[in-house]
């Protein structure tokens, strides 16, 4: 019997995977510690504990969006206002 919770465990991994094309430290990087995140965890057969893995990765799916929306904005003010230094 397939486990229920499979089609969010691949919906949250493949959303990391499109977000991590722009992380700071290339694709690559993000890619191997996404990968060795997900194998640790692939024996968790409890559903709880799945629940609260994957509501852990939503967090960090808002954590890099923050992070890109910080670095957009900052890269667009420094192209349009002058530096107060």
């Amino acid at each position: 019997m397939a486990n229920p919770l499979r089609g969010e465990v691949f919906r949250l991994y493949k959303n990391l995977l499109y977000l991590g094309r722009e992380y700071p430290k290339g694709a690559a990087y993000f890619r191997e510690r996404l990968k060795s995140a997900f194998m640790k965890n692939k024996d968790v057969k409890d559903p709880e504990k799945i629940k609260a893995l994957v509501a852990k990765g939503d967090f960090v799916i808002k954590e890099l969006q923050a992070l890109y929306y910080l670095r957009k904005y900052r890269a667009m003010k420094k192209r349009y206002y002058e530096s107060e230094e």
